[in-house]
């Protein structure tokens, strides 16, 4: 271990300069590494200190910027409740600013877990593996494994924010930007040589957080994919080399799961889609943020629970407050509707017990697992509750109230109440009587979902529909009964909106939406549910924060912030 004590700064991610955060580790005295390990597990612990972190950056502020800005989640208000300042309407109205603490959360985020990762990178090169019984051939995986982190770091802060300050250890203070090119570069080496010094997943084996040459490949396709948006240099030919050879087996053995939850349920680790994911069990390491921020506070009830929820995000609705669809007014958003009716994801969830359950939405009456009617606490005090596929304020309509009529109501942001809108339930839950599965399904970061897709739209940009619309419906086909696609991908139907659409379906809640957005160049020109485009190209990518300035004067800020 070093001998101070490791900080976070404003300015960059460890620099004794600015305001500093203290992180959860503390390095005391004359603690080294040839004195700290004393075994394999040692090691392992401080291996996997930085991926902690990754899992904590997968969820939360990061999941909120790429999904409250785009077209299929909202935070309505409801009521007296979650106005929060102002903040939900900003980033879905693209109007956020470089003092919101979502973007402030982001960019710290990122550069902390550059830093911790290189904090273990340096600890682990000075280890001689040897005298821990363990080969060379190991220590060099486990810092070619730090290196792709430090790369899935970089790869979101250049996603988020653009060219990021690039530092390969721990001392010097006060760095400025580097730009997108260099950025770029930096992630596509790190990841070039962790594809040549990580090994492959052996094949049958379970996901435990480590990452393979599957995902280091992964990551470098992804890196590709989206380099037009990174660099204005469109690399999707690289993309697809890659992708095709992910899916041939050349960096690992992986395939497409047979059910449509196998990546997402409680023994997902063991799915052969999964190309990289995060632990998470009971008690430990738990993958949870989320439960708060979607569910109704009776919809413990629900699920037979004790856990308390805060009813805040909900799917953008597909229906007008009249029930009417949005048909005409956009082509983006609508997110449940999208889904076809035969698909068997689009059943309300339902633990059915043993580990199983069905369904991926909450929708229709509220109901406790033994049919019991779920009264509501706030607007329907008393009443039923009911989600909806609409947003308005339906208990302010009728005789003497401020409504006169469904159709008078308006459906914005600003306009929700306790029964707004479907929640989606993508990890699923157990009843209390089996609660030693909650918490259990692990956090899937990349499947091999991803990679068809990914192939499919190369197809798709190259000209080669057939093939493109071949490689979706190997996905789809497995969310119908006995197949029966009633409305499979086609050479005919597939273009830029259904692609999308695609996506949107397979990925919803994965926290990717903004960024398939804006490599189709819709971000910031379409318009949605409650959202009327900007056409700033600036709003592609979110202001360097405040704070961060502040603490270290050389960062630049992105145009069209200042």
């Amino acid at each position: 271990m070093k001998k101070y004590i490791l900080f976070l700064c404003t300015g960059l991610g460890l620099l004794s300069i600015g305001s500093c955060v203290k992180l959860d580790q503390e390095f005391y005295s004359s603690v080294t590494p040839e004195t700290f390990f004393e075994n394999e597990k040692d090691i392992k612990a401080a291996l996997f200190r930085p991926f902690t972190h990754a899992k904590w950056y997968l969820g939360e502020d990061r999941w909120r910027l790429q999904e409250y800005t785009a077209d299929n989640f909202a935070i309505t208000t409801k009521g007296r409740h979650w106005y929060n300042g102002g903040e939900n309407e900003r980033f879905h109205y693209h109007t956020w600013t470089p003092d919101d603490n979502w973007v402030w959360g982001s960019w710290r985020g990122t550069l902390m877990g550059v830093a911790l990762a290189l904090d273990a990178k340096s600890d682990l090169e000075k280890l001689d593996y040897t005298q821990f019984q363990l080969t060379e051939e190991l220590k060099l995986s486990h810092l070619s494994q730090l290196d792709a982190l430090i790369a899935f770091f970089y790869l979101r802060g250049l996603d988020f924010f653009g060219g990021m300050p690039v530092f390969e250890s721990l001392e010097g203070e006060g760095l400025p930007r580097n730009t997108d090119v260099e950025t770029f570069n930096h992630i596509e080496k790190l990841l070039r040589k962790a594809i040549e010094t990580i090994p492959a997943k052996v094949d049958g084996a379970p996901e435990e957080g480590a990452i393979t040459q599957g995902a280091a490949a992964a990551m470098l396709a992804q890196l590709y994919f989206n380099a037009e948006s990174y660099i204005n240099k469109p690399m999707y030919a690289e993309a697809k080399v890659l992708a095709q050879g992910i899916i041939n087996n050349e960096y690992g053995t992986y395939a497409i799961d047979s059910d449509w939850n196998g990546p997402h349920g409680f023994k997902n680790d063991r799915s052969p889609e999964l190309i990289w994911s995060m632990p998470s069990e009971f008690k430990k390491m738990e993958y949870k943020w989320f439960y708060a921020d979607f569910y109704h506070y009776n919809t413990k009830q629900y699920f037979n629970q004790d856990l308390g929820g805060n009813n805040g995000a909900h799917l953008q609705p597909s229906r007008k407050p009249d029930g009417t669809f949005y048909t005409m007014e956009f082509k983006l958003g609508s997110p449940f509707e999208k889904f076809d009716q035969g698909d068997i994801r689009k059943q309300p969830y339902r633990f059915t017990g043993s580990g199983q359950y069905e369904g991926m939405f909450i929708v229709g009456a509220h109901k406790s697992p033994e049919g019991a009617e779920i009264i509501g606490g706030e607007e329907y005090k008393d009443e039923p509750l009911v989600f909806v596929d609409q947003v308005g304020r339906f208990s302010e309509v009728g005789a003497g109230k401020k409504y006169t009529s469904v159709d008078k109501l308006p459906s914005k942001i600003s306009e929700g109440e306790e029964n707004t809108g479907i929640r989606l339930v993508k990890v699923p839950i157990p009843n209390i009587a089996e609660n030693t599965l909650r918490w259990g399904a692990d956090l899937p970061i990349i499947r091999l979902a991803e990679i068809y897709y990914m192939l499919a739209e190369c197809n798709l940009r190259e000209g080669n529909s057939a093939e493109a619309a071949n490689l979706i419906n190997k996905v789809r086909e497995r969310n119908f009964l006995d197949s029966a696609d009633p409305n499979p991908v086609t050479a005919t139907n597939l273009d830029k909106y259904r692609m999308l659409d695609e996506w949107s379906i397979e990925f919803i809640g994965e926290g990717r939406r903004r960024t398939d957005l804006i490599r189709w160049n819709s971000f910031v020109t379409e318009q949605w549910w409650d959202h009327a485009p900007k056409n700033s190209a600036h709003l592609n990518r979110f202001p360097v924060p405040t704070q961060a300035i502040s603490g270290n004067n050389a960062l630049e800020q992105n145009p069209g912030y200042n």
